[in-house]
């Protein structure tokens, strides 16, 4: 019998030695191409906002609000569930800051591009909102500070949700070429659970918008993977 291939049957030193060679690849990556990947993710979130925001407040046709299901009903509002919210803003950054080389970073910020064009089609030509819970929201200052910024309209797909599932996917993707430990790929996955769940627990979007997010995200994430085989 060969012996397992598991970290379990390795020595403490061998252990170490992954461990260290792991985070020196990590350090590797996001000191290459620093400043393109800082300039092209500064320009990304200026550029989607200024649309976003501008779809927000001037729609192109009738608002419609977004029916709710018996998911929403079932999850309670929930406002711990902010701080997974806003985690979004640093996991995004990641896959981008691990990338390596100069053509695959253009290659994702192309085909992410192509999803946050996609979503904005949807909010243009089809603007959607959701009712916030304003007796809920009224009790924490942040939620007031949200809704000031981020009223609940450009409601359905989550681009939230989509966001975080394109980089779900990618950053599983790298830490598996990277050899990273199992937990880390698992905890990228948690992440992301997180953060779709959030969207329902402060009540920012309802379920149907989830799952458009979830479809939106998966249809630019998985074919921009395969692409990135070839």
């Amino acid at each position: 019998m060969q012996p397992p291939s598991s970290s379990a049957s390795l020595g403490p030193s061998d252990v170490t030695a992954r461990r260290d060679l792991w985070f020196r690849q990590i350090s590797q990556r996001v000191r290459a191409n620093l400043f393109m990947k800082s300039i092209g993710t500064t320009a990304y979130f200026c550029v989607f906002f200024f649309a976003y925001f501008y779809l927000m407040r001037h729609p192109n046709s009738a608002v419609t609000v977004m029916p709710v299901t018996a998911v929403d009903e079932f999850i309670a509002f929930q406002p711990f569930a902010l701080i997974p919210y806003l985690s979004l803003w640093i996991y995004v950054c990641l896959p981008a800051a691990i990338i390596l080389k100069r053509r695959e970073l253009i290659g994702y910020g192309w085909w992410l591009a192509g999803l946050c064009v996609a979503g904005l089609a949807c909010f243009y030509f089809w603007p959607t909102a959701v009712l916030l819970p304003t007796e809920e929201w009224r009790k924490h200052a942040s939620f007031s500070m949200l809704q000031g910024v981020d009223a609940a309209a450009n409601a359905c797909p989550s681009m939230h949700v989509a966001v975080a599932v394109f980089s779900t996917c990618w950053l599983g993707y790298i830490l598996r070429d990277l050899g990273a430990p199992s937990s880390l790929r698992v905890a990228n996955w948690l992440w992301f659970v997180a953060i779709a769940y959030s969207t329902m627990a402060i009540k920012q979007h309802v379920f149907i918008d989830v799952i458009a997010g979830l479809v939106l995200g998966l249809a630019f994430a998985l074919p921009s993977l395969r692409f990135r085989r070839r």
